[in-house]
């Protein structure tokens, strides 16, 4: 297979093929519709209205005008009235800044990261906390200089979140009793 056989090829199976509309069918010969568009009203898109359309059209054109016509109303969604949707509109804004307000309420301080800090600094996790110091202006230097560093300090992060963590837990369950 030649190259030029290769990017026809190619070029066939990448653009869009046309489709064509099946011809009629007997059914649709003998006048029948079996599919397709509506031949009793109007095209969509089109400004044509169908006598239906203009029958619902004069009815809501009455009801705006203040004249009622009721025997071909609808109930609205929910059995609700106008007035009773709109009363229930505005108890419900009445009642939202009342949730508002117990929202608000100021929630206790977390007392963990500040036991979790005061432990990363105490003497307990120096070690700990000055491999991770070393570690991070290694990287740092790397960065400066190079662009890119060759290693990261996650695991002496951890190390140090793990010595404070366990430093911190029974001062936090003392302050929680």
């Amino acid at each position: 297979m030649g190259l030029l056989s290769f990017l026809s090829d190619l070029t066939t199976d990448l653009l869009p093929s046309t489709t064509h509309a099946e011809s009629p069918t007997s059914s649709s010969q003998s006048g029948q519709v079996s599919g397709g568009a509506s031949t009793r009203t109007p095209a969509s898109g089109t400004d044509e209205e169908s006598d239906e359309e203009a029958d619902v059209n004069a009815k809501d054109a009455k009801k705006s005008s203040g004249d009622t016509d009721t025997s071909d109303t609808k109930p609205q969604t929910g059995g609700q009235t106008g007035g009773q949707a709109k009363a229930r509109a505005e108890s419900e804004d009445v009642e939202a800044p009342e949730e508002e307000e117990e929202e608000e309420e100021e929630e206790p301080e977390d007392p963990k990261p500040k036991f979790e800090e005061e432990c990363a600094n105490s003497k307990q996790c120096s070690g700990v906390k000055h491999h991770y110091d070393e570690c991070v202006e290694r990287v740092t230097r790397q960065i400066d200089e190079e662009g890119k560093a060759d290693e990261n300090c996650v695991e002496e992060f951890f190390h140090l979140t793990h010595c404070a963590t366990q430093c911190a837990a029974p001062k936090l369950f003392k302050a929680l009793k």
